[in-house]
């Protein structure tokens, strides 16, 4: 909304100044903070409190265990779960190729993880716009011909 009053941006839709600023979304900023967090949780640098479980696979590199949805859990819970930090940082985290994944070293991570987010499309949903998708990295991953079977 600020950027529109930058010069030269007032005609510009949400999608083109971004593009024209070099930025991203306020939705892909976050799902890389959120990124960002599972990585510091794998290296012990913040406190696991979600009990957030992560194994190795040499093709894959690092993974997390998505958590389960309790049976006895209402099912209108399942909303709140599956918006939830543990499942949705889980299954971000799951986009991730080894190359990126498997970083020891924050700043190489998020040097890495950066390239990688470059490849996938920043494309919000804008009032009055249609779009592909929702404009998650999940959803980019999971549509049929997505980056999935891309990358």
């Amino acid at each position: 909304i600020f950027s529109r009053l930058i010069l030269g941006m007032l005609e510009a839709d949400y999608c083109e100044r971004l593009k024209r600023l070099k930025l991203q979304s306020l939705q892909r900023r976050r799902e890389r903070y959120i990124i960002i967090h599972v990585w510091k949780t794998l290296h012990n640098m913040v406190p696991n409190d979600l009990n957030m479980e992560f194994y190795y696979r040499e093709r894959l590199g690092w993974r997390a265990r998505i958590p389960k949805f309790s049976s006895r859990a209402r099912q209108s819970s399942k909303t709140l779960y599956d918006a939830s930090f543990a499942v949705n940082g889980t299954k971000l985290w799951n986009t991730l190729p080894k190359e990126v994944n498997s970083t020891g070293d924050l700043d190489m991570f998020k040097m890495h993880l950066g390239k990688f987010l470059e490849a996938i499309p920043d494309e919000p949903p804008t009032k009055g716009y249609t779009t592909a998708n929702a404009n998650s990295i999940l959803n980019w991953f999971n549509q049929p011909g997505g980056l999935r079977e891309k990358l």
